[in-house]
């Protein structure tokens, strides 16, 4: 899809060109001929540079970017940082929320009123009666600092909606890691099935060639071809396993479901995960801690609200009156309210401070579970690094080395068709477990990071 460029860019355009041959110094036109060809000189200059803005943005948009290729874990966190709706939501919702202390400290609105103050039942005959009467405005404001605490909790609350952003920011970062390591381990499941099915059609091949010569049974060709169906069928299913995972990692990037995805690089670290000290340091930066922060504000705030609450509110009203003994004056009228039922005040005080000591508590409780959520994807990322290292460099390859001798005995007639079939599936499963154990570390990295505050790496 092509975007069209406005007529209202381009007449703007040519608008400001005209106006800059207006702007040009006095003595650039020393005479008419002189003035004749730099007029023709800087419109030539212009009018180039004006198609070249046309052409600029008259070049087809594609409605979905195009994902950098290779494509890696620190793009895809970048990119669902950038474009996913929840964070714009949670960004929209703290920028509302920010405007609450301007809203919550303010006064109550003023109250205009006209009043007929006395009108006598002798004047209701008459056409046009005379009766006292009065316009005024009243304002009702605090004798205590209500309106400074309550303006206090709602910049609290602010401070802890901009926290809950940071968290969604650190949930949607780690979504999108684990979409990304997961289609990483199904295309890499693709590859291993395509070379398990090569070997498959070479041991079908060294099946029939044994069963051509009398020295093979007709039972190891049929055996090595349901080996051959098993693999073929499996490479059917992993292609619908790779578009939903595609679908997948292209929704936690908030582009099309069937947007394309180039070739990944899964790219892990090859350093050893920090120290406890350092995850333990590192989780101070959760965004939860400060939300829980910003609960003990606003629960804090709240309790100077309602001890406020003893003070009493005044009440002014004033404006012009008039009476039929004096005529024209002006009225004045100052009043207070009694807050005389302590009972309600007390309780809302107690209320206030109950929900302190539970904020407390549950940011007592906040800094244990996620020290204890940071050591512990520490620990998972050094048992899941030690089993990816060990398949990878060890078991795998002693696998691999395991089928072409295998192969050369079955096909001399030394071992039978099973021996050559179990060094097979035992690779398959080996390397199946590889490229799951390397998907796990991706997603392990992926949760330390979110447990330290960092974000998804």
């Amino acid at each position: 899809m092509t975007e069209q460029v406005p007529l209202t860019v381009y007449a703007q355009v040519v608008h400001a060109t005209a106006h800059d041959t207006q702007l040009l110094p006095e003595n650039a036109f020393p005479s008419p001929g002189t003035a004749a060809r730099d007029v023709k000189r800087h419109g030539s200059v212009r009018i180039a540079v004006v198609a070249a803005l046309i052409w600029t943005l008259a070049v087809p948009a594609r409605a979905d970017d195009a994902l950098p290729a290779p494509l890696r874990v620190g793009d895809v966190v970048a990119i669902a940082r950038q474009r996913r709706s929840e964070i714009i939501a949670a960004r929209a919702r703290a920028a509302a929320t920010a405007q609450r202390p301007a809203i919550v400290s303010a006064l109550d609105d003023p109250t205009i009123s006209a009043s007929i103050d006395h009108l006598p039942f002798s004047e209701l005959g008459g056409r046009m009666p005379m009766f006292d009467r009065s316009f005024t405005i009243e304002q009702t404001f605090p004798l205590s600092r209500l309106r400074g605490h309550r303006r206090a909790g709602a910049e609290a609350d602010w401070r802890r909606q901009r926290a809950s952003t940071d968290r969604a920011v650190l949930d949607v970062e780690l979504d999108a890691a684990g979409a990304f390591w997961m289609l990483v381990q199904v295309r890499a499941t693709v590859e291993i099935v395509a070379q398990q099915y090569a070997l498959a059609e070479q041991l079908v091949a060294a099946a029939l060639a044994r069963y051509t010569s009398n020295t093979g049974t007709q039972s190891d060709v049929l055996r090595a071809q349901i080996e051959v169906a098993r693999l073929d069928a499996e490479r059917r299913a992993l292609a619908a396993e790779v578009r939903g995972a595609e679908v997948m990692l292209n929704t936690s990037l908030a582009r099309a479901a069937d947007g394309a995805i180039p070739a990944l690089d899964a790219v892990l670290p090859e350093t050893m995960p920090p120290a406890r000290d350092a995850i333990s340091r590192a989780a101070i930066r959760r965004p939860e801690l400060r939300m829980g922060q910003a609960e003990i504000e606003r629960a804090e705030a709240d309790v100077r609200v309602m001890r406020s609450m003893y003070a009493p509110m005044a009440m002014l009203r004033t404006g012009p009156a008039y009476t039929m003994e004096a005529g024209n004056g002006w009225m004045l009228m100052i009043g207070i309210t009694l807050p005389i039922w302590r009972g309600k005040l007390r309780a809302g005080v107690v209320e206030a401070s109950s929900m302190v000591e539970m904020a407390n508590a549950d940011l007592d409780a906040m800094r244990r579970m996620i020290d204890g959520q940071a050591l512990a994807a520490r620990e998972t990322v050094i048992a899941t690094r030690e089993r990816y290292l060990a398949l990878r460099d060890a078991i795998v390859p002693r696998a691999e080395q395991a089928i072409a001798p295998t192969m050369a005995a079955y096909t001399a007639g030394q071992l039978p068709l099973v021996s050559v079939v179990e060094a097979v599936q035992t690779l398959w499963s080996l390397q199946g477990q590889r490229e799951v154990a390397r998907a796990e570390l991706g997603i392990a990295w992926a949760r330390l990071a979110r447990a330290s505050g960092q974000g998804g790496k």
